[in-house]
């Protein structure tokens, strides 16, 4: 009984012995243990043999210790899973999510849609009222995104900003043909298209356009790239 209270009272000092070792007649001073240059606690040297703490070797191997009242449960993580101990004997750390939108890039984009936005606008009032094309107010439109859109290409400096910079640039391209269009056909004289008030309503290649600026909008002040359909 005295022998058991005894291991009882090491036990909840959390200073156990991997092997039952002799009690006496330490052979040398203790020494300390060092793993992969850490100081690990010591090491007691009894009848010839090393002894280790089991919380020590438990700490150093991601495993957990136990302490029942009739045994001691060491347990070790299995081979391959996410709590193996590296080589440096550390947990691995979960690898780094991937950068987002950069905050320059998608202010300019952001800008860069609004001034789609306005030029899509005024392309529109064509249709709508059958107003004549005078000056060079189209191509002034025009001109203007395309320097936007190559001053967000500058401002482009991770991987999501060149995604959301493909889709921004497919967003004027898909613009671009459909102003033209629409200029071209009231500067030929052709009313068929430019004088009906459901014509916006019923282009689908306009409807396109809204969507993916919608969708352009939202994705870039999310901050986290994401594709659609409709800019494509």
């Amino acid at each position: 009984m005295r022998n058991r209270s005894g291991v009882s009272y090491f036990i909840s000092l959390g200073f156990i012995l991997l092997f039952a070792g002799l009690l006496f007649a330490q052979d040398v001073p203790d020494r300390a243990l060092i793993v992969n240059g850490k100081s690990a606690g010591m090491v007691v040297q009894m009848g010839g043999h090393a002894y280790v703490d089991v919380e020590t070797v438990a700490q150093f191997t991601n495993g957990s210790v136990t302490l029942e009242p009739n045994q001691i449960v060491l347990t070790f993580p299995a081979p391959g899973s996410s709590t193996a101990p590296s080589a440096t004997g550390l947990a691995p750390l979960p690898p780094a999510p991937p950068p987002g939108l950069s905050r320059d890039f998608a202010s300019q984009a952001i800008a860069a849609l609004a001034e789609m936005r306005e030029w899509r606008g005024a392309i529109g009032t064509i249709l709508i009222y059958g107003q004549q094309v005078v000056g060079t107010w189209p191509q002034d439109y025009r001109d203007r995104v395309e320097a936007d859109v190559a001053q967000v290409a500058i401002a482009a400096s991770t991987a999501a900003d060149a995604n959301a910079l493909q889709l921004l640039q497919n967003e004027y391209s898909n613009l671009s043909k459909w102003a033209n269009d629409v200029v071209t056909t009231r500067e030929s004289l052709n009313a068929t298209n430019t004088v009906r008030p459901d014509t916006l309503q019923n282009d689908p290649a306009l409807a396109k356009i809204s969507e993916c600026s919608r969708f352009l909008n939202s994705m870039l002040v999310s901050g986290v790239f994401a594709d659609n359909q409709s800019c494509h």
